[in-house]
């Protein structure tokens, strides 16, 4: 019977792959609520759980893929490719209306640009700090702290190694955990009261899921604003990372 099941599975796999990540996207959402009170967002914890299952899987079929060399899991190597990926960036870039970005005005697309350069400065710093001294390491790490979608899809342009990719994503998480839980503590001290702040806010601090989360927990009514110009970021990072920030960078170290 379980082999029926498993082959079953096997023959479907990017189905086996939509059903599993739901299944970790519906425990991180319990253990959101019920750890943190809704103040870390159930996609960062799913993302946590996610490199520790690719650790795994790594470690159990010393493979470069994590659980997709597992057979039963190979379908979330096509999942998490650049196709469906590609695809979510698009569909995300869909919902934003442009008149409702004007609103924003000057002060908006200035937060969005320093929202972008000044973490990839931090990420790619921090980088070299630590060993990384080559310009695709540099940049994929600088990119990570933009988003922890921009990290990876920097790297995989320019030629990144996997374990400097999962480094970039990892800075990213960091980056989203620390919005999520400081928003509300700060809220009051930045003027996060009102739409506007809510769209300069999200255009400097930049990570969807860290700005969504947080507004929630300040005022569920600034949550549209903040994501508006947060969503920005993964086009704009994936556009600069892999071009105009690479050549900076590869100027600067050689």
């Amino acid at each position: 019977m379980w082999d029926l099941i498993e082959k079953g599975l096997e023959h479907n796999g990017l189905i086996t792959a939509f059903a599993f990540v739901g299944v970790i996207m519906w425990v991180s959402v319990i253990l959101s609520k019920r750890l943190t009170y809704g103040r870390v967002h159930g996609s960062a914890i799913a993302i946590v759980i996610g490199l520790v299952l690719a650790w795994v899987g790594g470690t159990m079929t010393g493979g470069q893929k994590g659980l997709a060399d597992l057979s039963l899991f190979s379908g979330i190597g096509l999942m998490g490719g650049a196709m469906l990926r590609d695809f979510a960036i698009v569909a995300t870039a869909f919902e934003v209306q442009a008149t409702e970005a004007k609103k924003a005005g000057l002060i908006g697309a200035i937060a969005l640009l320093l929202g972008t350069i000044l973490p990839f400065i931090v990420g790619a710093s921090i980088a070299w700090v630590f060993g990384y001294r080559d310009a695709v390491s540099m940049t994929t790490i600088g990119a990570g702290a933009v988003t922890y979608i921009v990290g990876p899809v920097t790297g995989a342009a320019i030629g990144a190694t996997s374990d400097v990719m999962a480094l970039s994503i990892a800075t990213g998480l960091i980056k989203a955990i620390i919005v999520m839980v400081g928003t509300p503590m700060a809220a009051r001290w930045m003027g996060l009261d009102n739409p506007r702040s809510a769209m300069v806010f999200g255009g400097l601090a930049g990570t969807v899921s860290g700005v969504t989360a947080g507004l929630a927990a300040t005022d569920r009514r600034l949550v549209p604003y903040g994501a508006l110009t947060a969503t920005f970021h993964t086009g704009l990072g994936c556009l600069l990372g892999p071009s105009l920030l690479y050549f900076i960078v590869r100027g600067i170290v050689g």
